[in-house]
């Protein structure tokens, strides 16, 4: 938390649009009688402060006495923001009269355990603001999903009422699988503003993170926003900074943060009558490549939102408001794997995979991977140690209900997680096995070992079920992908070892579709591709087509470049779709998707590559690696000051999986590192083959370009008949 300070276009044109709203859908002015204007996050003061200077000076001192309203949770910018309202309104009028319109209180929070918070002052004044008949909310909510760190014991306050509605609202009209980002303050604040107004008209106008825009997690949201206000304005000032690397915080977003901002300008107009049909969503967007001055000019040449050219929005049947780019034949083809068909014991929905799984989230990877399996076993052991040490101590003290002050919160002992917390709070003892020491693909083309067990791993998955043990991974093959609201471009990557959630980074999650399921000993191990898709892929293309053709064919389509981007705008809101095609392409599909299967698995089998060795005799030799690093023109690597590797080939940059190439991710993870928390250090060198690393590098170069010649020979995308019904 800290003194946020909205840049004044923001300001000006949120209450532009805000005075523009009222005159125009209800013929009143900001100061008139009656119209009660909250500020719910006040900060320093300054929309209250562009809402005085609109107001003439014979209505200003009721609407500063009686009808502005705002509140602050942090003490300093209260202190600030009632400071600078005063001095305003002694400008404005010359005379000094203390501002009664500021609570030191959490909205969110507000009337319930708030009262004698500060003082008896307050208290009557959090109470008068309880009971005004609120018209206007304006403001820039905080926005903060929670915290990064659980060691940081800085988690956002839960808040019964509000979660409650948002629980009741946007996450049961949601259709998404996870809804974590619902748990964002600015929804929180969306929910409230909305429930703020009760069944009155009136104007909601924040400035928040853009991302309920178009992740499907916010598909609830989206429709509950639609059913509840008449009219909706979403200004889009771009600035994602996760979602487009290229972009510069500091230089194109107009907060200088990471995530994108929107401004959205929400009009109930109902005039008495029940709301029937849902409200237009009007949406307009900056360019990506603006500067943010060039913004802030934008905002002060178009100051309100009637002087905006709107694109009115035509949201489909599933609350997707951004439909651009979405091409309609993809809800035709068969989904690879769907909710309805993981739960479903019928058979009545239809899809490909009957299973598939979120990969593993550990929630504290430096402690639970490790290049080397010696080294992981006295990671797992020391945190299982400490873990079982703060929860005897516990117990001992009557097991106190605040877990979160109660644990050692010293990340050189131990990496607390939710999950971690939550087993903590049922008295659940961890112990170290061997057998948890697993393989897993932490990052594309970089295996590590890890620690895989029901207490220390946050969040398992299905994993259990698709490698419950070692000689699974001698059987079973999965498909990786990135999952929706992915901020990283899609991609596929085949595996036989369990996967990370990361697989290509923050900001994009990934899911996983298994060729195999079994239970969780090992044992009763069947074929999750499903029959009904056999009897389908059959019926077109032949009786003795496999299950194993299937999971090929879908793997070398999801390599078709016509594919991803055909239909890149889909798969940011759905898993894939498959198409059927016709019945030679298909084969050369499955053929070309069962080469890649085999050197995406098999890559530390494949022949190096023949680059260059430039070696330095000035240094000693040595084949231990630092860290790698390209020349300029990407055609050699520095391997360390005794060698360099000459020779890499334009098209290894091609095969990319998210944002970087395989060689880049190779380079980029095997690095000698420490984590500044922990103090942890992650060595990627191997005693006993300290060529490793060199002939790994030399093997992603060959993959890398066999893939490339691979995709380059896949046949054209010429969709055939497919489901449509």
């Amino acid at each position: 938390h800290g003194i946020v300070y909205t840049p004044a276009p923001l300001v000006r044109w949120m209450v532009n649009s805000v005075e523009q709203a009222l005159r125009q859908e209800f013929g009143l002015n900001l100061g008139d009688p009656g119209v009660h204007i909250l500020d719910p996050c006040v900060g320093t003061g300054t929309f209250i402060l562009e809402l005085m200077e609109r107001i003439g000076p014979s209505a200003l001192p009721h609407k500063y006495a009686h009808e502005l309203h705002c509140n602050e949770v942090l003490l300093l910018p209260y202190y600030i923001a009632a400071q600078n309202i005063e001095h305003e309104y002694f400008e404005r009028t010359g005379q000094y009269a203390p501002f009664e319109g500021i609570c030191f209180a959490d909205t969110l929070d507000m009337g319930r355990t708030q009262l004698n918070l500060f003082a008896p002052e307050n208290t009557q004044r959090i109470q008068q603001q309880e009971s005004a008949p609120v018209f206007v909310i304006v403001g820039n909510p905080p926005y903060n999903v929670g915290q990064v760190n659980d060691n940081d014991n800085n988690k956002n306050r839960k808040y019964a009422q509000v979660d409650a509605r948002i629980n009741t609202t946007y996450a049961k009209s949601s259709k998404a699988t996870n809804k974590n980002a619902l748990s964002d303050m600015y929804v929180k604040f969306f929910r409230w503003a909305t429930d703020r107004l009760g069944d009155r008209d009136g104007v909601v106008c924040f400035v928040s993170n853009g991302s309920f825009l178009e992740q499907f997690a916010f598909d609830g949201m989206r429709k509950e926003l639609s059913k509840e206000f008449t009219s909706i304005y979403t200004l889009d000032l771009g600035g994602n900074v996760r979602k487009n690397p290229k972009l510069s915080g500091t230089t194109h977003n107009v907060f200088g943060i990471q995530v994108s901002v929107a401004i959205t300008l929400l009009i109930r107009n109902r005039q008495g009558q029940p709301q029937t049909t849902l409200a237009p969503v009007h949406y307009a967007r900056v360019d990506e490549w603006w500067r943010k001055e060039e913004k802030y000019q934008f905002l002060d040449v178009n100051p309100s939102y009637d002087a905006i050219s709107w694109q009115t929005l035509t949201p489909d049947a599933r609350g997707t408001w951004l439909t651009e780019g979405m091409d309609a034949d993809f809800d035709t083809f068969i989904p690879m794997g769907s909710k309805d068909v993981k739960s479903d014991t019928s058979g009545a929905n239809k899809a490909i995979f009957k299973l598939y799984s979120p990969c593993v989230q550990t929630n504290r990877d430096t402690w639970m991977y490790d290049f080397h399996a010696e080294q992981l076993e006295i990671k797992a052991r020391l945190m299982i140690e400490n873990y079982n040490l703060d929860l005897l101590r516990w117990i001992r003290a009557g097991r106190p209900k605040d877990i979160d002050s109660f644990v050692t919160n010293d990340e050189t002992k131990i990496k607390w997680s939710s999950r971690l917390k939550e087993c903590f709070g049922r008295s659940m003892e961890a112990a170290f096995h061997n057998i948890s020491i697993r393989n897993a693909i932490y990052r594309p083309f970089t295996k590590q070992y890890l620690y895989f067990d029901k207490i220390m791993t946050h969040r398992q998955g299905y994993f259990p079920k698709i490698f419950p043990d070692n000689i699974s991974e001698q059987q079973n093959r999965v498909i990786c992908l990135t999952d929706i609201a992915s901020e990283k471009p899609f991609m596929s990557l085949a595996t036989n070892t369990i996967a990370d959630l990361h697989l290509v980074g923050a900001g994009a999650s990934t899911q996983c579709f298994p060729f195999y399921v079994y239970d969780e000993d090992g044992n009763n191990r069947r074929e999750n591709i499903t029959d009904w898709a056999l009897g389908e892929y059959r019926a077109r293309y032949g009786g003795e087509l496999t299950k194993w053709d299937i999971f090929h064919y879908i793997y070398g389509l999801l390599h078709s470049p016509e594919y991803r981007e055909r239909y890149a705008a889909n798969l940011k809101r759905d898993l894939p779709r498959i198409p059927f095609v016709a019945a030679p392409d298909f084969w050369r599909f499955v053929a070309a998707g069962r080469r890649l299967a085999e050197i995406h698995i098999g890559y530390e089998r494949a022949a190096p590559y023949p680059l260059r060795h430039i070696e330095n005799r000035a240094v000693p030799w040595t084949w231990r690696v630092e860290k790698m690093k390209l020349s300029k023109d990407k055609t050699a690597l520095v391997v360390n000051e005794s060698l360099t590797l000459e020779g890499i080939p334009a098209e290894v940059y091609a095969y990319k999986l998210g944002n970087r190439s395989a060689l880049e991710w190779v380079i980029d993870q095997y690095q000698v590192s420490v984590d500044k928390r922990s103090g942890i250090e992650s060595d990627p060198n191997d005693q006993a083959d300290p060529e490793a690393i060199v002939r790994l590098v030399k093997q992603v170069v060959a993959v890398s370009v066999e893939t490339v010649a691979i995709v380059a020979g896949l046949p054209g995308l010429v969709v055939a008949e497919n489901l449509g019904d």
